[in-house]
């Protein structure tokens, strides 16, 4: 199970950190990967760690930007956002896949569906 938190309103130019609290798997064995949807667009592969921690791989529209994270004792993954603008707005999911322990092309996270994912957090951007 995928919890996401850590969304909420913010000023352009500002920062967040999001949170996916795992359960029932292991951050050791698989990939992590976030995603996004804003209101009447498709959804958007934004960032991946490997199964290892190793590995990352963020969507050039976040590249210097975003941070992926993960705390394997507390089992988190997080995504700190900084440099936000309006274009960020979207609700973000977590998400996993049985067997998946690398991180594929970034696209990969908003072109599927996954074994595992959460409720998704709203991120707003506005002044």
């Amino acid at each position: 199970r995928l919890v996401e938190s850590g969304g909420d309103l913010v000023q352009p130019g500002g920062s967040l950190r999001l949170s996916c609290a795992v359960s029932g798997i292991g951050l050791d064995a698989y990939a992590l990967g976030w995603f996004r949807q804003a209101l009447g667009k498709e959804r958007e592969g934004v960032s991946c760690i490997s199964s290892s921690g190793s590995s990352t791989d963020y969507a050039d529209s976040v590249k210097g930007r975003f941070t992926i994270s993960r705390d394997t004792a507390k089992n988190t993954v997080y995504l700190q956002m900084n440099s936000l603008n309006p274009e960020d707005t979207a609700v973000y999911y977590c998400a996993a896949d049985h067997g998946l322990e690398e991180c594929p092309s970034v696209d990969f996270w908003g072109l599927n569906t996954h074994d595992f994912s959460g409720q998704g957090t709203q991120v707003t951007v506005s002044s």
